[in-house]
């Protein structure tokens, strides 16, 4: 009940990064970072299938607890990393549905690549439309003003 005390606590937490979050009646510490999904690039907003990819991902991530594995920073700050939800392999599904390319230039794991094809081959998602532009080909292009 030393509300003083509390309050300095909780500038404290929050200049460190962190917030306090009530979940199933249960205050933890969360902090918020920047990641970059291992092995996979999806379209960007302004693509086909780009709000669908973001939709998705928040849903299969949003407000819950993730198991990260970090590699280390790109040149961004963001880390890079897998992501595991409930058991689940983020970067599995995205591909799985159609929903983003393996970036075989950062990441050569076979699986990977081999969940790309099952969905090319189903033409699942993205892959159902012609003539796709890879995201870091059109942010090239952004970038050179085409």
């Amino acid at each position: 009940k030393n509300y003083t005390k509390a309050d300095a606590l909780q500038k404290k937490i929050t200049i460190s990064g962190y917030r306090v979050l009530n979940v199933q009646n249960q205050e933890i510490l969360a902090r918020k970072y920047r990641i970059q999904l291992k092995g996979i690039d999806a379209p960007e907003s302004s693509m086909p299938y780009g709000k669908e990819a973001k939709e998705e991902l928040v849903k299969l991530v949003g407000v819950k607890c993730l198991r990260v594995l970090v590699y280390g920073e790109d040149r961004y700050d963001r880390c890079v990393g897998d992501i595991n939800c409930n058991g689940k392999f983020v970067q599995e599904i995205m591909l799985k549905k159609g929903l983003a390319w393996h970036y075989s230039a950062y990441d050569q794991r076979i699986e990977l690549a081999t969940w790309e094809k099952e969905a090319r081959a189903k033409r699942v998602g993205l892959w159902a439309l012609p003539n796709l532009k890879k995201p870091w080909e059109w942010r090239k292009d952004k970038r050179q003003g085409r």
